[in-house]
């Protein structure tokens, strides 16, 4: 397979499961957060300084997770109070405040310089070495974080997500726990980005600040956004869509100083049809509130 294609299709798969874990959040329960990305880029340091640590990938890629989570569960509980705008702006904020730790606590990250020869994934004394191999790898992963939240939508719990993002309010009456529910929401959709961020930086091998900044959550929330609002189709189908559409600049005859911004140009203007067409998304099922 073409080295280009692999590549993308490796980026793609991680970032299926960093847009659907996202989607449970703000789609499915109708909590506007901002932060995402940040708990990425928490699993993908967690990762990275466990295994040089020499911790196995296998315990480093469940711990990234975990690690997130409790980030997750943080976030919410410091935000409980919180609603709409209000809470967008304050999960943005917490995204920025770990941006800084990862900038500056330069003891632990290395700050702007990176950590850079992050070994590949090895587990039963198989070591991933080829990209088609990690392609394989990844997609494995993928499908089961897929197939969990799908599973975890369609449960009894996942009826309560939806009841909580259409009238909390009224589950409230109902003898219903909704800050319960969030906290358990926030739990499973950060820990989902962390094993993202695993795969990525193990993948990449290696990460610095900078792969954990406003523009990510722009592209990870305008693949929500086109794919759909509360659709697991429609998230795999949008990360499809916002990943392979700006690629096609490459094959245009345009500087390297110009196809940065034309890049961010074009999720612009497929976010702004999407929103002024397609409220909902290529197949949401919920608005955007």
């Amino acid at each position: 397979m073409n080295p280009y294609i692999t590549n993308l299709l490796i980026l793609i798969a991680i970032y299926i499961i960093l847009a659907v874990s996202l989607n449970l959040a703000l789609g499915y329960t109708g909590l506007l957060n901002l932060g995402h990305i940040a708990f990425f880029g928490i699993g993908a340091y967690a990762s990275t300084l466990l295994t040089q640590a020499g911790v196995p990938f296998i315990a480093s890629f469940i711990i990234a997770g975990a690690i997130s989570s409790i980030f997750g569960f943080l976030l919410v509980y410091a935000t409980k109070k919180l609603r709409g705008d209000y809470l967008a702006l304050a999960t943005l904020g917490f995204n920025f405040v770990i941006y800084s730790l990862m900038l500056n606590w330069k003891s632990l990250t290395r700050g702007a310089a990176g950590i850079p020869g992050i070994v590949k994934p090895s587990f039963f004394g198989f070591t991933i070495q080829s990209n088609i191999s990690y392609l394989i790898f990844v997609s494995v992963i993928c499908i089961f974080c897929i197939y969990l939240m799908y599973l975890i939508v369609r449960s009894p719990f996942g009826r309560l997500m939806q009841a909580t993002r259409d009238d909390e309010f009224g589950l409230r009456v109902l003898g219903k726990n909704t800050s319960v529910i969030k906290y358990k929401v926030m739990i499973i959709s950060s820990f989902f980005a962390g094993i993202a961020g695993s795969l990525f930086v193990h993948y990449i091998t290696y990460v610095q600040p900078n792969y954990f900044t406003l523009t990510e959550i722009i592209l990870v929330l305008t693949i929500v956004i086109v794919g759909g609002i509360a659709s697991l189709k429609g998230t795999i189908i949008g990360t499809f869509v916002i990943v392979l559409v700006p690629e096609l600049l490459r094959f245009l005859p345009l500087g390297s100083s110009v196809l940065g911004p034309a890049r961010q140009i074009v999720y612009a203007l497929i976010l702004l049809g999407i929103l002024l067409y397609r409220p909902r998304g290529l197949f949401g099922r919920a608005d955007l509130q």
